[in-house]
């Protein structure tokens, strides 16, 4: 069973997640202040964290810009609704998705199970899918690692997810919207920015080529091109 981290201040909230979540299959530990849920992040293994923005002594954003330090492991941040800043601020920081409070149980289900499905190795086409050689670009889908220029990145599972897919099909235009249904599991909404966000900090994480051309090219309003 998946183990996941709840981090939230409202103790109401907590305990009905909690026994929803259980329903569904999951094991549910948590914490209701910042320091306690990055201590407990840091010093144990989680599937999946789902983290509040507002906390006490230490806020959702702080908090994952600690543990981005330490751990990779998924964070679906809670924000609040219509709050577009907090969505591009965590995602900037390394959080694989975000959703509004209030939500829908069903969603909330939903988005859990797609991050973990991408960041988990051994599912979905990782499962067949051989090692991926692309110049100095290395992807081993049965361990989600990528090398580039021998040396390995630290990249989150949806980061790895999305330069999977986008090498997988190199040289050609994939679109936004499949890039949102196969690596972030949900359709692509108006005004969404997820997919931008994620995009951006694998850019940053991945060298320059040795040709000064860019690893990925953008068509405005259509996608984009890993170019070979």
């Amino acid at each position: 069973m998946n183990h996941l981290l709840l981090v939230d201040d409202d103790p109401g909230l907590s305990e009905l997640l909690k026994e929803l979540l259980e329903l569904e299959g999951f094991v549910l530990t948590l914490a209701h202040d910042g320091a306690e849920g990055l201590s407990k992040a840091v010093s144990s293994h989680f599937d999946l964290i789902l983290l509040d923005v507002m906390l006490p002594k230490l806020n959702g954003f702080e908090v994952l810009k600690q543990l981005r330090n330490h751990k990779q492991t998924p964070v679906l941040m809670l924000t609040a609704r219509g709050d577009d800043i907090d969505r591009v601020v965590g995602l900037e920081i390394g959080a694989d998705d975000y959703l509004p409070k209030p939500f829908n149980d069903r969603e909330l289900v939903a988005r859990i199970r797609a991050i973990l499905r991408r960041a988990q190795p051994g599912t979905s086409q990782s499962q067949v899918q051989e090692e991926i050689q692309l110049g100095d670009l290395k992807l081993d889908p049965s361990r989600q690692e990528a090398w580039c220029a021998q040396s390995l990145i630290n990249l989150t599972g949806t980061e790895f997810a999305l330069l999977l897919q986008l090498a997988s099909q190199a040289g050609e235009l994939v679109s936004k919207e499949t890039l949102s249904e196969t690596v972030l599991g949900k359709r692509l909404m108006p005004f969404d920015r997820s997919l931008d966000m994620h995009l951006s900090n694998l850019r940053k994480k991945l060298p320059e080529r040795s040709d000064g051309r860019p690893r990925v090219k953008t068509i405005r309003g259509k996608g984009y091109i890993w170019l070979k």
